[in-house]
């Protein structure tokens, strides 16, 4: 029999790479129990990149569900990994020294064993500090290399790499295909040269299903010495997410390779589980497009974990391209148009830019610059002639070293605009900023957490934190629920079908007088401007529900009738309305 072969469970990566957010804590607590029961998976996935984002952003603690998921893992000796992208940490920009190394103070208390470290550039000078901190911090950092296709991204180009990094003190290598198309026959040979040089290193291999070279990349690594291979469970498996543990496990199985069984039982609870969580609300956030695989992507390298923003900024594109075609009287453009004019755009511009490896952000910035390309060129003003300051950045190296060479039509682009390149270590340009923080948190009697895993979040994610922190996150994502859910049965129904159907079972809050509307009431005879209620806001019985300031500047406020749960707002702030009107629809509480 063939080496022990060992599985992960990447359960953060298969939700970020079908749609925008996560599981609750209380669903996450929920399917813990399942992963463990399946008995193959040594390694689970729990946290990282966009997955404290997106919690925040959806009005939820991100630090609770990190504690709360990784508890179970650690009880049982499973171990537990998350995604941190060096420079930027678990962001899409850069992050100061000071606020990276507690990261790893903050995760290693919070139940975390393995950050699986990664620049997008393959830059060791954005490597090589985390792997310092996680070792101080008590964490097994794997150091990781970002898997492309390209002249320059050779077996000798990846090697050497490794060998810096695992100089560094990185026990652990991670093979990160994340668009899956790295050539298996490729993978093989790095795989190889790293277990000769350096044979008590772990090799972990991530690969994405998107082009379907991820089974034949996972048969190579593994005949040539990798350790462990990370795997998605349905209904979130292939498509441009990971291949499936069964299919994985058989394939290895029948080679001869020494794996774990897998408790069937336990698998379609876990799978039973993840579907309820689609079903109640994070199916709304799922693009179908995500679900399908595409040998489309063997051209541009597009990575998996994108699919879903890149879908949603090719749509809005779309319609201004079509807009201009139509004024033209040209032809406009499908979606299937759409879709391969932006892998070619992307197949363009790549070598343009040095062929940066296809990861956040790096592969978030060569999309856009493509896709503003398209707008421009369909607007007759040409290429490179929307880039912001990001974009300019990766090309500029303020992010690190480029593998390739810029074109030099962007170079004098560069130029012309006054921009300067530069070979700093891209670290040393950022101040460090956690003492700016912690006076912020003192300021607002925030309390800085267990762990100071709170400070943390405010460093880490500024904007969301501080949404989260006054309940403007929570209500912004109720409504953008909503709006996801009506217009999944609005496609079904006509308006007056789907008006009738909100109205079914709710009260009309209805105007006693004319006037203006206002939700916000000083309480000293002035009306003041503020959010609108959110759909899905729920009041009590004769709770206010907004004011009207009549003409002759009596307030009047106007209550939620029995109250219940808001379905639909009937006023704008500041709207004008008379007497009768339908202020809003408040469904009453099932009694």
């Amino acid at each position: 029999m063939k080496k022990k072969i060992q599985f992960s469970l990447v359960y953060r990566d298969m939700w970020q790479s079908s749609g925008k957010f996560q599981p609750r804590k209380d669903q996450l607590e929920r399917i813990a129990p399942a992963i463990i029961d399946m008995g193959c998976f040594s390694r689970v996935e729990t946290n990282g990149g966009a997955f404290e984002q997106v919690n925040l952003l959806a009005g939820e603690n991100p630090n609770a569900a990190v504690r709360a998921f990784c508890k179970p893992f650690n009880e049982v000796g499973i171990k537990t990994h998350m995604l941190d992208r060096g420079l930027n940490a678990l962001r899409m920009y850069p992050v100061p020294d000071d606020v990276r190394q507690l990261q790893y103070k903050v995760k290693h208390a919070q139940g975390v064993d393995i950050p699986r470290i990664f620049c997008g550039l393959n830059d060791v000078r954005n490597i090589i500090p985390s792997i310092k901190w996680a070792l101080e911090a008590g964490m097994t950092p794997q150091a990781t290399l970002c898997i492309t296709n390209s002249p320059v991204h050779t077996v000798e180009y990846y090697s050497n790499i490794a060998d810096q990094l695992i100089a560094a003190g990185a026990p652990e290598i991670c093979l990160k295909d994340m668009a899956g198309i790295g050539q298996p026959a490729m993978l093989g040979k790095l795989t190889k040269a790293i277990k000769t040089k350096h044979p008590d290193v772990i090799i972990q291999y991530h690969g994405h299903s998107g082009p379907g070279l991820s089974m034949a990349s996972i048969l190579e690594v593994c005949n040539n010495g990798a350790d462990v291979i990370d795997t998605a469970i349905e209904p979130l498996s292939w498509g441009k997410v990971h291949p499936d543990i069964i299919s994985v496990q058989s394939m290895l199985k029948h080679e001869g390779f020494d794996v774990p069984e897998i408790n069937m039982n336990a698998y379609m609870r876990a799978r039973s589980l993840t579907q309820e969580f689609i079903d109640e609300w994070l199916g709304y956030f799922i693009n179908p497009a995500n679900r399908l695989m595409s040998s489309l992507l063997l051209g541009c390298g597009l990575p998996g974990g994108m699919m879903g923003s890149m879908m949603a900024d090719l749509a809005g594109i779309h319609r201004s391209i079509n807009s201009i075609l139509r004024s033209k009287g040209e032809k406009e453009y499908s979606t299937d148009d759409m879709l391969v004019k932006l892998f070619d755009e992307v197949a363009y511009v790549w070598p343009r830019v040095g062929y940066p490896p296809l990861v956040t952000p790096f592969s978030q910035y060569v999309k856009n610059i493509a896709l503003m390309n398209l707008l421009t060129m369909a607007q007759g003003k040409g290429r490179f002639v929307m880039m912001d300051d990001s974009m300019w950045g990766m090309i500029l190296g303020k992010s690190g070293k480029i593998p390739g060479t810029i074109d030099p039509e962007l170079v004098e682009l560069a130029k012309k605009q006054g921009r300067e390149f530069t070979d700093a270590d891209p670290h040393t340009l950022i101040p460090n900023a956690l003492e700016d923080f912690k006076k912020e948190m003192k300021a607002n009697n925030w309390d800085f957490g267990q762990d100071d895993e709170e400070l943390f979040e405010l460093a880490m994610h500024p904007e969301q934190y501080r949404d989260y922190k006054s309940g403007v996150a929570k209500k912004r994502f109720l409504a953008d629920l909503q709006k996801a859910k009506d217009a999944k049965l609005g496609s079904k129904l006509s308006p007056e079908e789907l008006a009738a159907f909100k109205h079914a079972k709710a009260d009309a809050i209805v105007a006693p007088v004319a006037g203006q509307v206002y939700y916000e009431f000083s309480g000293e005879g002035e009306c003041a401007p503020c959010l609108e209620p959110f759909i899905g806001q729920t009041y009590k019985e004769n709770d206010t529900y907004c004011y009207i300031q009549a003409p002759w500047g009596q307030i009047v406020p106007i209550k939620a009738a029995l109250g219940g749960k808001l379905v639909e707002v009937g006023a704008k702030q500041g709207a004008k309305v008379r007497k009768g009107d339908t202020l809003g629809w408040i469904e009453r509480d099932a009694k």
